[in-house]
């Protein structure tokens, strides 16, 4: 069988309207526009105590491994990695602000993994998923979107903590902070005019920048075997898996997991014209079983949530329809273990442009957020809010959840609540009493 027979015949290429040519160059577009994390990736989970080198050997290895299963087992467009948000939620609130070690965190991933597999094998996420109000959903999206660029700003000096205001602006003359506001126009103006890859372009720019003025250094080398990931595999830690915190950060990484792949699969869907007459998509437990494949093998191999990724689309938008698209992109990112040294040089104060973007990317579901029930704006206005400001997205929820029970509760729109919510608010609240 020929090379074009072969992947005809596995991808459905004349079907799907597509060739080869355009399948690989879609899949080369959708790396381009998420090897951002890459770079960021490594930097937040190395403030969580981890090996940076292990960990962007990690985040490829389950990338590229969760990214393949799609390609065959669900013939979509659609690339994987560790997911924005979770990782900081991972680093943040669950090692830094909780006090838990970074093993810790992993085995709540591994946790999460496994309930996900779970959650495939009896179809029942669609089912948790429509239990939680549409507000909710939302609101979560808008939060972490805040939460991610208030850690970029902080890491890059733009902001400081502040003994008289609690936070305040930076020295804006300092090297780290020229090169983020740097950073912060190139990329706002490269995604104005559409070109593929503007974060990263963004990414590179500032580093050579950071490099000029001395923030970073030159790499001594430019290719090298990948870094081992002997200091961050295999490192789980089960003696607290049976404490309530293990339950709340579970559920945490659950919760924001579910929104974030179904939202995620449904927006590429749409854009790609996947979705049936009925608006669904088929084989989505395919789809949804490679992030959870990935999820769990990325705990094991030392890296945070691997999730669908929304720059997907950017690869679809450059004509991908099929598995090859997906396959392609994988195969650059296996292609990136080899090029550590570069991805070492790049400072903080150089991906802390992308947190800001990527923080204005999930800030759109507000829109669609009902101001004048106040019964839902509040409990949105909460999570929102009690992200960026308790400085945790675990936070944010709980203020949420409950809020919004008890309003709906007293306000007597008992319809609104479901039987999860309950037994949620009442988890949160209890754990509020215990703490």
């Amino acid at each position: 069988m020929s090379e074009s027979n072969f992947f005809e015949k596995r991808f459905k290429l004349s079907e799907h309207n597509t060739s080869i040519s355009r399948e690989i160059m879609a899949g080369i577009t959708t790396f381009m526009t998420m090897s951002y994390i890459l770079a960021v990736n490594p930097l937040i989970l190395g403030d969580a105590g981890m090996d940076a080198g292990g960990v962007f050997t990690a985040t490829i290895l389950a990338s590229v491994l969760s990214t393949v299963i799609m390609a065959f087992g669900a013939n979509y467009p659609f690339a994987l990695s560790a997911g924005m948000g979770l990782n900081a939620f991972f680093a943040y609130s669950v090692v830094l602000g909780g006090g838990n070690t970074w093993q810790f965190a992993l085995t709540a991933v591994f946790i999460e993994g496994i309930i996900f597999l779970l959650m495939s094998l009896f179809k029942i996420r669609q089912a948790i998923f429509n239990a939680i109000p549409h507000t909710m959903k939302k609101a979560v999206s808008v939060g972490i979107g805040l939460f991610i660029a208030l850690i970029g700003l902080t890491n890059s000096g733009v902001i400081v903590a502040s003994d008289a205001t609690i936070i305040s602006l930076g020295n804006l003359k300092s090297p780290t902070s020229i090169v983020t506001i740097f950073g912060l126009v190139l990329t706002g103006l490269l995604l104005a005019v559409n070109l593929k890859g503007a974060i990263l372009v963004g990414i590179i720019a500032s580093t050579i920048l950071g490099i000029i003025l001395g923030v970073t250094e030159i790499p001594t080398s430019i290719i090298s075997m990948p870094p081992s990931i002997s200091t961050v595999a295999m490192k789980l830690e089960f003696n607290n898996i049976f404490t309530l915190d293990m339950l709340i950060v579970v559920f945490t990484f659950l919760f924001v997991d579910i929104f974030d792949t179904i939202g995620t699969l449904i927006g590429v869907a749409t854009k790609a014209d996947l979705l049936d007459e009925k608006g669904e998509l088929p084989r989505s437990g395919r789809a949804l079983f490679a992030d959870a494949v990935g999820t769990t093998a990325g705990a094991l191999l030392g890296t945070s949530t691997i999730t669908t990724f929304v720059e997907s689309a950017s690869g679809v938008a450059d004509g991908g329809r099929t598995g090859l698209t997906a396959l392609s992109t994988a195969f650059f990112f296996f292609i990136s273990l080899f090029f550590f040294p570069l991805f070492k040089i790049v400072p903080a104060c150089a991906t802390a442009p992308a947190l800001v973007i990527v923080g204005l990317f999930m800030m759109s579901p507000i829109k669609d957020i009902d101001f004048s029930d106040y019964t839902e704006s509040i409990p949105a206005f909460l999570t929102i809010i009690m992200m960026p400001f308790a400085y945790s997205i675990a936070e944010g929820i709980v203020f949420g959840m409950i809020s919004y029970v008890v309003l709906k509760m007293l306000t007597r729109k008992f319809k609104d609540i479901s039987l999860l919510m309950y037994i949620l608010a009442a988890i949160f609240i209890l754990r509020v009493i215990l703490t």
